[in-house]
């Protein structure tokens, strides 16, 4: 049996963005015979300006956050993020999973941005965009970095992952809960390693991300699960089992979003139903268009998150009854914002009365 040569990977084609003057597309020349090679992960190191990214909209829980790494390599299928490569002249497809950046000076902008006197304290989200805890983290440790730059100001801080490799910085996350500084949300979209193994090939197994939500709940962190993207006719079967088992596991809140398909994703996701789903990909897109208005995707504030029409609400009231009968309905934690304040380290004396 010939092996995938995308096995491991979400996108199965690496089709130009929309910014590129020229489009590429695959052709058989006749020596499809000749081996593949396998695809590698790049990592560049970049230079950020900035740091924190702000935003208004209204159907998020955060205003300001941090992204660490521009890629990732859990190559999520469905992945919103995907077409940002297109602004870096590469594919949202095999490019956005394969081709990482890591910028490299994050903690010191952080730490920068923070002593600024005009800088007012807000709970700023690790992630939101690409994952913070993708594998790369694991060299490179930006994200750990981050976290103690926000213990050492005491600043509130949220992050977002579906990777086990949060139990790592559980050290500094519980100082920070137990300060009301810190929360965190662990994304888990489906409870069968088959359906995770392919809609997020290098992400974390189902039973790891239980697990990791047991160990920060445990430690005192609170944990929201997000179940994210619900995608008709593949995991939205799994709502109230998903809940059930973050519920036993001590998380103490839910959220949930359904699938989204901006820009080049509708295309790379129609791929990988081909691939993986055939038998169903007619189905799932026929829901996708009645919960966006007959339209693959709409941007609507208001319905971006959630869609529209009898199957959404569904969704919304299976939700929504789950996590009232399973104690996941309470409302968003707010942190702490008024412990913020400057280390003593960092270039004054500071006040030699202060408590500690």
């Amino acid at each position: 049996m010939t092996r995938d040569p995308l096995h491991g990977r979400g996108a199965r084609t690496n089709a130009s963005g929309r910014y590129e003057r020229f489009a590429r597309e695959e052709f058989d020349d006749g020596w499809a015979n000749e081996p593949i090679q396998k695809l590698e992960t790049i990592v560049t190191r970049e230079l950020a300006k900035t740091i924190i990214s702000t935003n208004q909209s209204p159907d998020i829980s955060f205003d300001q956050s941090i992204n660490p790494y521009r890629g990732c390599e859990h190559g999520c299928i469905y992945c919103y993020a995907r077409p940002n490569h297109a602004y870096v002249g590469l594919s949202p497809g095999l490019d956005f999973e394969t081709k990482l950046f890591v910028k490299a000076n994050a903690a010191e902008l952080l730490e920068r941005e923070f002593a600024k006197p005009s800088y007012r304290p807000r709970t700023i989200m690790l992630g939101g965009v690409t994952d913070i805890y993708q594998p790369i983290e694991r060299g490179y440790g930006v994200t750990r970095a981050l976290l103690e730059v926000m213990e050492r100001w005491r600043h509130p801080v949220a992050l977002i992952t579906k990777s086990q490799l949060v139990i790592r910085d559980i050290d500094i996350l519980a100082r920070l809960a137990e300060r009301g500084l810190a929360k965190a949300a662990i994304s888990v979209t489906s409870l069968d390693r088959r359906i995770s193994r392919v809609m997020e090939p290098r992400a974390a197994a189902p039973h790891r991300r239980i697990e990791a939500i047991r160990a920060l709940t445990d430690a005192g962190v609170p944990t929201t699960v997000m179940v994210a993207p619900v995608v008709p006719a593949i995991n939205d079967r799994e709502i109230e089992a998903i809940l059930e088992e973050c519920a036993k596991a001590g998380a103490s809140a839910a959220g949930y979003v359904v699938l989204r398909l901006p820009l080049e994703i509708k295309d790379l996701f129609r791929e990988w139903l081909a691939q993986h789903f055939p038998d169903r990909q007619t189905r799932v897109m026929t829901i996708v268009r009645q919960m966006r208005g007959g339209r693959d995707y709409d941007p609507e504030w208001s319905k971006r998150q959630k869609g529209e029409g009898p199957y959404a609400q569904l969704i919304a009231d299976r939700f929504a009854k789950a996590c009232r009968r399973l104690g996941l309905d309470k409302p968003r934690l707010a942190l702490d914002c008024t412990q913020f304040r400057r280390p003593p380290d960092y270039g004054d004396q500071g006040d030699l009365f202060a408590v500690q």
